[in-house]
């Protein structure tokens, strides 16, 4: 039973530091929901992730006509990429 218990603190110290780090915060949030009402888009907030070089993916956005996209912004949110679903 220690084991497991060990095992398992072990793995929540390992991933929490990741998890905090992927966070967006609120102003993030608002900084994007800002710039999809440019673009005639919105999604979920929840859908946001950061990537690795520390721009946006945003999954299953929606766009005026009903087309469904995962867009990309950079760290100054500026369209990097768009894909559409």
């Amino acid at each position: 039973m220690n084991r497991l218990l060990v095992a398992s603190a072990l793995s929540l110290a390992l991933t929490g530091p990741v998890l905090a780090q992927d966070e967006v915060s609120e102003e993030v949030v608002a900084t994007i929901t800002e710039v999809l009402a440019d673009m005639n888009c919105q999604m979920d907030p929840d859908d946001i992730e950061v990537t690795e070089t520390e721009g946006y993916e945003l999954d299953d956005v929606i766009c005026e006509g009903g087309q469904q996209y995962d867009i990309e912004l950079d760290q100054a949110f500026n369209e990097v990429s768009r894909r559409a679903e």
